[in-house]
């Protein structure tokens, strides 16, 4: 007989229950952006959350090019990245990055949220950013959230 009147919910990839969300980035903070999106991505928001399953939903973020950041973070905040050569260390201001390509700028910043093993690297393909307020996932029916209302 089972003495047990509670069980612990273990989701699965068969159990998850998987949604489209839309979120508009205009005039949003890009950390404060970036850390609900990641939360969304990693499912953090729902009741049945496991640790080692990603049961997230796909977020669509529109409108990257209207981003904001505080202080004087578009001229002081760097990017990075190395060419693998000697002396091949490169770098980017946060304005050279967002002229360049507004959209990636998200994604660094939601990328840095999520775990750095193979359960981030799937859990950031479930993210889309586009600059404008187009996107090509109509056909999925995104819910439009607004994450001033999230808690």
């Amino acid at each position: 007989m089972d003495t047990l009147s509670y069980k612990t919910v273990s989701a699965n990839k068969a159990s998850v229950t998987k949604e489209w969300v839309h979120v508009d980035a205009e005039g949003q903070t890009l950390g404060r952006l970036a850390s609900n999106v990641a939360k969304l991505l990693r499912g953090k928001h729902k009741p049945d959350f496991t640790p080692h399953v990603d049961c997230g939903d796909n977020v669509v973020i529109t409108n990257a090019e209207k981003i904001n950041l505080t202080g004087k973070k578009w001229d002081s905040k760097e990017y990075i990245r190395h060419t693998g050569y000697p002396g091949g260390q490169r770098s980017l201001t946060a304005s050279e990055l967002f002229n360049k390509a507004p959209e990636r700028l998200i994604e660094k910043a939601v990328k840095g949220m999520l775990p750095k093993n193979k359960l981030g690297a799937d859990l950031f393909r479930n993210l889309k950013v586009y600059a404008g307020s187009e996107h090509e996932q109509e056909a999925q029916k995104p819910k439009t959230i607004n994450l001033n209302d999230l808690r």
